[in-house]
C-alpha cells in the first residue's frame, strides 16, 4: 500500500465511525437493535474495502483469456492470473498448453506433453543439460513435426523434452523470435509476424 492507499483507508474508517457513532446516538433507547445495525453497516463496509482491494483481481477473471489471432498473423495473448502469457500451441495435431516464456532458449516440452504429442520420453536420450530456476536439469532433444499457432504452420521444428519436473511446457525464444516484434501492452503480450 502506498500513501494514497494509507489516505482513502483512514477517510473510511473515519466514515465508519462517524457512523457507528450516529447509530449509538440516535438508539439509545434500543442498544441491542443498534449493535445489530452496527454489525451489518461494518460487514458492508468491510466487504467493500475487500471488494475495492481485489477489484484488479475481479476484473482479472472476468476477462476472456484466449488468445487473439488477427487476419494479418498478429497474436494478442492476455496475461493470466498468475502473471504469464499461456496459449495453446498445437503440436503434431494435439493442443499443449504453453507458457510464452522469453527466458527459455527452445522449446521445451514436459514429459507428459512429450507423450501426448507421440513421443516416448522413456526412449530419449537425456544428453543436454539446461540451468533453470531450480538449478541443472537434463533435457533430450527432439523434432517436433508440426507446431502450429493461429494460421501459421511449421515443419520440423527442433525442441527439448525437459527431465526434471516441470508444470506447463515452454515456448521459448527459437520459436519467438520467428515474430518480427514481440510487445507487452495493457496486459497482453502481443506477437507481430
Amino acid at each position: 500500500m502506498n500513501a494514497y492507499d494509507y489516505g482513502r483507508l483512514t477517510y473510511l474508517v473515519l466514515l465508519g465511525a462517524a457512523v457507528v457513532f450516529w447509530f449509538v446516538t440516535n438508539h439509545r433507547q434500543s442498544l441491542g437493535k443498534t449493535m445489530q445495525q452496527a454489525l451489518a453497516w461494518g460487514l458492508i463496509f468491510l466487504g467493500v474495502v475487500a471488494a475495492v482491494a481485489m477489484w484488479d483481481d475481479i476484473r482479472g477473471a472476468a476477462r476472456p483469456l484466449n488468445a487473439v489471432v488477427s487476419d494479418q498473423g498478429r497474436i494478442e495473448i492476455p496475461r493470466g492470473m498468475d502473471g504469464h502469457y499461456h496459449i495453446n500451441v498445437e503440436i503434431n495435431g494435439t493442443p499443449i498448453p504453453f507458457i510464452v516464456d522469453t527466458g527459455a532458449s527452445d522449446i521445451v516440452l514436459t514429459k507428459r506433453d512429450a507423450r501426448r504429442v507421440g513421443l516416448d520420453p522413456d526412449q530419449l536420450p537425456f544428453v543436454g543439460r539446461a540451468m533453470t530456476a531450480n538449478g541443472e536439469v537434463r533435457t533430450a532433444p527432439v523434432t517436433l513435426s508440426e507446431v502450429q499457432l493461429g494460421g501459421v504452420v511449421d515443419r520440423n521444428m527442433p525442441a527439448r523434452v525437459n527431465g526434471g519436473d516441470m508444470d506447463t511446457s515452454l515456448l521459448g525464444m527459437s520459436y519467438l523470435q520467428r515474430f518480427s516484434q514481440i510487445t507487452i501492452a495493457g496486459n497482453r503480450l502481443i506477437l507481430t509476424p
